[in-house]
């Protein structure tokens, strides 16, 4: 993977340089995507959102005001275009739960994404918290941003971003805890 510092490649970008915006999207693919299959549950519309946002990026990149903030400005797009796409669809918003159509590319790309079984808890639960919680959550542990740079993408106060987080895994946690307990209930059946 190439080493130029991520200031120098934004720089040439601005300039018009395509290499250089290769270097940059096949640095951060993987958090992009990541952060649009979790967000859709869905590998073809995960990659129709990064695929848009990266033609708004590279349209736009003269918009982008500071070189350091690439990873919070593409994130903040790829949301962008997500939520886009549940605008002009507001069906795919209706049946997160259904998994049973896919594909075996979506499968692929799922278990790439969710490995073990506490995984698949953890997101099934996740599937249960409102968008604005669940984009929270993804943010901050899927797409490893910190506070100051989930503000910056959401445009809320670092508090806001903090009390909301907080709610959000108080939520999660009574989502998983709630599994559990069913699972155990279930399980002594027997």
């Amino acid at each position: 993977m190439d080493e130029t510092p991520e200031v120098e490649l934004v720089r040439r970008c601005k300039a018009g340089d395509s290499g250089a915006f290769r270097i940059l999207v096949e640095r951060y693919r993987s958090v992009l995507f990541g952060t649009a299959f979790l967000m859709t549950r869905d590998s073809d519309m995960a990659e129709d959102a990064v695929q848009e946002a990266l033609l708004r990026i590279w349209e736009h990149f003269s918009d982008l005001r500071r070189e350091e903030s690439f990873k919070i400005w593409s994130v903040r797009i790829v949301i962008n275009e997500v939520n886009q796409l549940f605008r002009r669809r507001p069906s795919l918003l209706s049946s997160p739960e259904d998994v049973s159509g896919q594909d075996n590319h979506q499968r692929e790309a799922e278990d790439a994404v969710v490995r073990d079984e506490e995984c698949q808890q953890v997101r099934r639960a996740l599937k249960r918290l409102p968008m604005e919680q669940r984009e929270i959550v993804i943010l901050r542990y899927f797409s490893e941003l910190t506070i100051p740079e989930i503000a910056a993408v959401t445009g809320w106060r670092e508090g806001t971003v903090k009390s909301r987080l907080s709610r959000a895994l108080v939520k999660l946690g009574e989502i998983l805890n709630g599994e559990l307990k069913r699972g155990v209930v279930e399980g002594s059946d027997g």
